[in-house]
């Protein structure tokens, strides 16, 4: 049986079960009545695991949540074709595929051989966690121009290897491998 969580013991960054489906408290504002007999309210910033969707929500302090059966497995992606994104789970060695849909545009931090959590709730797969940098290897960038950092323009758009395209500083050249933020989408260095 899983243990009630009252909503005023929610904090950031936990988990909890709400309407069936597993939640990321995002922010939590307590308000605390000024004349007795008042209630004491908790606003929750949170977000939808399954539909990442971020809801604003106010409940009283004492509303009781479920802790949500969340599962993190930590899987190497192997490839991805037709039926979805292939991962092989590191405890069991089993392949974990995952639709398109549900990757969506965290296919362009998907490389080879790079690590990630899947989050599984009751036993589902319902999304990816990734580290905080992956390493790319940049397909196309234009050379960088004599001048260029005179008009103030110190990066140039590149093209990685995975499709996406960032911004980098003017030395970058094809070919070369680099570091992405995963949060930000943003370089982060050389690799």
């Amino acid at each position: 049986m899983a243990a009630l969580i009252e909503a005023i013991e929610i904090k950031r960054k936990m988990y909890f079960e709400f309407e069936d489906a597993p939640y990321h408290c995002l922010d939590v504002d307590v308000s605390k009545p000024t004349a007795r007999g008042g209630q004491t309210l908790v606003r929750l910033k949170m977000r939808n695991l399954i539909t990442h969707a971020v809801f604003d929500r106010t409940f009283k302090a004492g509303d009781k949540f479920k802790e949500p059966d969340l599962v993190k497995v930590e899987a190497l992606y192997q490839y991805a074709d037709t039926t979805g994104f292939h991962f092989m789970d590191q405890e069991s060695f089993e392949t974990l595929t995952l639709p398109a849909d549900m990757v969506g545009d965290d296919r362009y931090l998907l490389v080879d051989e790079v690590l990630v959590g899947i989050q599984k709730f009751n036993g589902q797969p319902i999304g990816l966690q990734f580290p905080p940098i992956v390493e790319v290897t940049v397909a196309s960038t234009e050379p960088g121009a004599r001048g260029d950092t005179a008009s103030g323009s110190v990066t140039k758009v590149a093209r990685l290897a995975t499709g996406l395209e960032i911004r980098v500083p003017l030395f970058i050249k094809e070919g070369e491998r680099v570091k992405v933020h995963t949060e930000t989408r943003e370089f982060a260095g050389r690799a």
